[in-house]
């Protein structure tokens, strides 16, 4: 026990050391850290993880399913360049992306900044990605098994009277090699893209995502789609929302995105982490209300201990996903709330 807590301690300290660099430096050397830990078989001896954790699951598909049900959010692997490694740390699944058809740097630098005192991230990253492309060959060429979800979107140039081409590229371009899909329309780092959630386009554009679903099932697997919420809608507007998804028969819902209501020093972006943490249970909690049991709800959003994960839980999540907590805790977090779930 000693020894496996010293190992813990180095990693640790391992992840901690980046924190003193430049955010998004910081973000690209730890995963790229964790990448080469992995290659050499180092993480899984730190972890004392000699293979891969496998579920049989009664449907892939399915993420109510999942025994583990703790997952990776979208955003830290934009492109799908850590699937290995991740998987290696003893998350349930992992949700990459959010990708768009081309390639874009995203917003101007720099644009993801880290307060230790507050343990939260704020970014404009503006959906800087490699390109849907890129994304499916990593997923052709991953090792692992890990259940995948791909979060999708659409390019800062593309107007949101034609996002619903964007969604829909991707959605075909990915679907052979998901378990399930996010629709990301709540980043409030791309301009105008929250106001796709909106009743001038929400409807048609889950009509249409949902028609592509269809058809891309009649030759493939079902591959459930998912529509990310923001934190920052009132009741009334995620009361529509959700009877929107409802109606439209998409599969489930992923609450919640970053907020932009804050006053960080750092200026205009999306806020996570701990300040996010109370703002998104209250909303995982009225869209339980509203939604009950029709929908599998995927909750994330102040993740940053043992306690946080069963409050999602508590409050109707069906699966619980970590972002924030990891940049500032490491692998610890993910160790301490398996942890948790087997005492």
């Amino acid at each position: 026990m000693q020894q496996y807590a010293f190992k813990m301690y180095l990693l640790k300290i391992f992840i901690k050391l980046f924190h003193f660099l430049p955010g998004e430096v910081s973000h690209d050397l730890a995963l790229s850290g964790l990448k080469v830990l992995h290659r050499f078989g180092l993480l899984e001896f730190l972890l004392e993880r000699r293979t891969e954790d496998k579920e049989i699951l009664k449907k892939p598909n399915d993420v109510r399913t999942y025994k583990n049900k703790l997952g990776i959010a979208a955003g830290l692997d934009k492109d799908g360049e850590y699937i290995d490694c991740l998987s290696a740390l003893g998350v349930g699944f992992i949700e990459v992306g959010t990708v768009t058809p081309k390639p874009q740097y995203g917003n101007a630098k720099p644009r993801l900044f880290r307060n230790r005192k507050d343990k939260s991230l704020l970014n404009r990253l503006g959906f800087n990605n490699k390109g849907v492309e890129y994304l499916v060959k990593n997923l052709k060429e991953r090792t692992s098994s890990i259940p995948i979800g791909v979060s999708i979107g659409k390019n800062f140039d593309t107007p949101n009277d034609e996002a619903y081409r964007d969604y829909l590229f991707c959605l075909e371009r990915v679907y052979e090699y998901s378990n399930y899909i996010a629709i990301n329309i709540s980043s409030p780092n791309t301009k105008e893209l929250r106001n796709l959630s909106s009743k001038e386009f929400l409807k048609d554009l889950l009509l249409k995502i949902k028609e592509k679903q269809v058809l891309l099932s009649k030759t493939l697997e079902y591959v459930p789609i998912f529509i990310k919420i923001s934190p920052d809608e009132n009741q009334q507007k995620i009361e529509e929302i959700c009877n929107c998804i409802i109606e439209s028969e998409i599969d489930g819902i992923i609450t919640s995105n970053t907020t932009i209501e804050h006053n960080d020093k750092n200026g205009y972006g999306g806020l996570s982490g701990l300040p996010l943490k109370d703002k998104a249970t209250r909303k995982l909690i009225l869209i339980k209300k509203i939604v009950g049991n029709q929908l599998p709800i995927i909750a994330s959003g102040g993740v940053m201990s043992a306690l946080d994960y069963q409050e999602k839980i508590d409050a109707g999540a069906d699966l619980v996903q970590i972002y924030t907590g990891f940049i500032f805790e490491g692998p610890k977090l993910i160790q301490d709330i398996l942890k948790s779930q087997t005492i």
